[in-house]
């Protein structure tokens, strides 16, 4: 079992629906950690883990963001604060007629060393909100190629597409490499 560090059980629900199929145990670690307010996901992951590292020897990691293309940088790595004090009506609100997205996914996965697993997904913001799956900005995300929120599909629908389910894999494909049960 690898302990997940996280508070949020959505993203805990979404790593354990995709890694248990492939043989990949985690248990969820409801545990505080400082979240650096940096420029980039990978430099609030790097943070976290230099601070958790001082306490475990292996855990898991995640930071992601949502981006909106013509707003440079916004919400990004403040996306949970713009989400808690704004909101989805107030984010909806300040996109205007150019609605291209991008959610971003940094997963840190630490055994002594970090090894940092990135992902992304291109689409636009709806126009209102849409779905009541997933959590965060699920509600408002169509990917591309698709006429859906990320809200509107299943689990498995989601991290077939999403920047978590593509980072997931990638540290999926990294831990099966090294033979963990």
């Amino acid at each position: 079992m690898i302990p997940f560090i996280t508070t949020n059980e959505g993203k805990f629900e979404e790593f354990r629906t995709f890694l248990e199929p492939l043989g990949l145990q985690l248990s969820m670690s409801d545990r505080e950690y400082p979240e650096v307010q940096a420029d980039s996901l990978e430099d609030v992951v790097l943070y976290g883990a230099s601070v958790l590292s001082r306490e475990l020897d292996e855990f898991v990691i995640e930071d992601s963001g949502f981006f909106i293309d013509p707003i440079p940088g916004f919400p990004g790595v403040y996306s949970k604060h713009i989400h808690g004090s704004i909101g989805l009506d107030g984010v909806l609100k300040l996109v205007g007629t150019d609605r291209r997205a991008h959610f971003e996914a940094c997963i840190l996965y630490y055994d002594g060393t970090s090894h940092v697993f990135k992902g992304e997904v291109t689409g636009t913001v709806a126009t209102e909100r849409r779905g009541t799956g997933g959590f965060g900005y699920d509600p408002i995300f169509i990917p591309d190629g698709h006429d859906r929120t990320f809200a509107e599909m299943t689990p498995a629908e989601k991290n077939e597409l999403s920047h978590r389910g593509r980072a997931l894999e990638s540290m999926a494909g990294f831990l099966r490499s090294r033979d963990r049960p």
